[in-house]
């Protein structure tokens, strides 16, 4: 049965798109996740990819032309299937339209939800008890929606417990999906690269062969039938025809199109890999995430392929010298959400004090002597801040409307920097920990936050919080609050310089440290007192093991 594909809404301020280039032309085959065309919305240029399979049997919108949201694209179906009534049903909903007021419009809206609702009870006595809705899931505790990277099965496939269903971008890591049902996949709700809110329709497993259209209609955000009265593209005469595929023939002298999963050309991106040079493993070549963590570029390439931090290389825009567009993940979303919350409910100020590091460069000297031992500054540091919390509670607090929580456990947050932003792994009851079991777990999270494998739940209930960019050669600077912590601690480099000792000037190693607090929870006597504290302990390392 032919289903109609409509202009997608591609960006949330998109009104309409307009047709860049169309990959396909009129009697072309179409596979599950070829690219149908490229669509121009008001933002950038996109890939759309397709969901059903079938035929090109008209396209709505020719090349170089723009169209409104939910107008017809394009109808796919069986070869020869007769699809007049569908392009018939968008003439007659065109004129309707342009002929009739707002009243006219509410009447049609009211008879065709009459029909609909009809049409989902005769629909619903169909479904079976076995048809299982799987929605978005809450992955973190601050995820609000999730972004498919990639599915791991298509429709039709068939899904047993425990298989990865598909791979989910959230607001701190991209996580593996698992099915707890068994069944057909009968329904995609979200497309590969597009995000949904939590609890909006995943996906739908059942019988195979089951109608799923009314559980769409009722939950979905988009239909996978078509509904026939509402094509508002106007039925194309034979040279109209021609103009649309003659163009996309054009389109298709380019040599080979390179298929590759969402997940996989943002892997390849981060590690500044050439995709052309890889071979894909997957479904008619398709390059996958495995195909990229195997792939190692030649000498030449690695040459020219910057594959550190995450840099993008100069020459991919000295050549064009055009600006590139790359699109917010989740996680970047979420922290830009968060982190303005924080700034603008919480009212900051900062508290600057300077340690001398001398004792504690001796002391892990020492402790690294050991056999299979080695911990870094930032581990004395936080093992610090954990002992120094448990003499001043009102730090390790959380404010409420109505109320301050003052938190039992102390548990440090350690800000660690990924390609895509920051996650606050969580080390829990820091202060009951020594010092190497503090530095073998901050390995582990950044290790696995960086892998993006790290859980949820590694990254929640956090009491307090420590940044340091010491290791970058910054000396001091300002962190914001992250809530529903009342402080966070800014780590500096130690920095060799001259210092007075015992009435003499000699040279010395010194690290600042600056603590932001919520000024609701924390006054800067308060603050203060717990600097002095800290610092103390810094200074004095071995009163931290009495």
């Amino acid at each position: 049965m032919a289903e109609v594909i409509k202009m997608p809404r591609l960006s949330d301020t998109m009104e309409e798109g307009k047709v860049e280039s169309w990959n396909k032309k009129v009697g072309d085959k179409v596979s599950y996740g070829d690219i149908l065309a490229e669509i121009e919305t008001d933002k950038a240029v996109q890939e759309f990819e397709t969901d059903v399979e079938g035929t090109l049997l008209y396209i709505g919108v020719e090349e170089g032309q723009a169209a409104q949201v939910d107008s017809i694209l394009a109808i796919i179906g069986d070869e020869g299937e007769d699809i007049s009534d569908l392009i018939q049903g968008g003439e007659k909903s065109n004129e309707s339209n342009q002929n009739k007021g707002e009243t006219s419009d509410k009447d049609t809206k009211d008879t065709k939800d009459t029909n609909d609702a009809q049409k989902k009870s005769d629909d619903s006595a169909e479904i079976p008890d076995e048809v299982t809705v799987i929605n978005m899931p809450r992955l973190s505790d601050t995820m609000e929606e999730g972004k498919v990277e990639s599915w791991n099965k298509k429709v039709g496939d068939k899904v047993s417990y425990g298989d990865i269903l598909a791979e989910i971008e959230t607001d701190k890591a991209v996580q593996e999906f698992e099915t707890d049902v068994e069944g057909t996949l009968l329904y995609i709700g979200v497309e590969e690269g597009k995000s949904a809110p939590v609890d909006s329709i995943l996906a739908i497993i059942g019988p195979e062969g089951t109608d799923v259209s009314s559980i769409v209609e009722n939950g979905g955000k988009r239909a996978q039938k078509t509904e026939k009265s509402e094509p508002k593209q106007e039925k194309p005469t034979e040279q109209q025809a021609g103009k649309s595929s003659a163009p996309a023939s054009e389109s298709n002298k380019e040599s080979k199109r390179i298929f590759i999963s969402p997940l996989a050309k943002k892997l390849a991106e981060e590690k500044g890999y050439d995709i052309s040079k890889i071979e894909g493993s997957g479904d008619k070549g398709r390059i996958i995430k495995k195909d990229i963590e195997a792939y190692q570029p030649s000498k030449e390439q690695a040459g020219r392929e910057n594959t550190q931090n995450n840099e993008l290389s100069p020459e991919m825009f000295a050549s064009t010298a055009e600006d590139k567009v790359l699109p917010n993940s989740q996680m970047r979303k979420v922290i830009a959400k968060r982190l303005s919350e924080s700034k603008f409910t919480a009212p900051h100020y900062y508290l600057n004090v300077e340690v001398d590091m001398e004792n504690a460069m001796a002391a892990r000297k020492q402790i690294n002597s050991l056999p299979d031992v080695k911990i870094s500054f930032n581990d004395i540091v936080v093992k610090a801040v954990a002992m120094a919390l448990r003499k001043h509670p009102q730090i390790n607090s959380t404010w409420n409307d109505n109320e301050m929580l003052l938190h039992g456990d102390i548990n440090i947050g350690v800000a660690v920097a990924v390609p895509d932003g920051l996650v606050v792994p969580v080390v829990k009851n820091t202060d009951l920990k020594s010092m190497t079991r503090i530095s073998a777990e901050i390995r582990d999270f950044a290790g696995r936050a960086r892998d993006k494998k790290i859980k949820a739940d590694e990254m929640e209930g956090s009491t307090f919080t420590v940044s340091n960019l010491g290791s970058y050669g910054i000396e001091s600077f300002t962190s914001i609050i992250n809530q529903p912590n009342s402080c966070i601690l800014s780590v500096g480099s130690i920095v060799e310089k001259p210092v007075v000792r015992n009435g003499a000037i000699v040279v010395g190693h010194t690290m600042k440290l600056t603590l932001a607090c919520d000024h609701r929870t924390v006054d800067g006597a308060t603050g203060s007192l717990y600097l002095k504290t800290l610092k103390q302990y810094l200074e004095t390392p071995l009163s931290m093991l009495v």
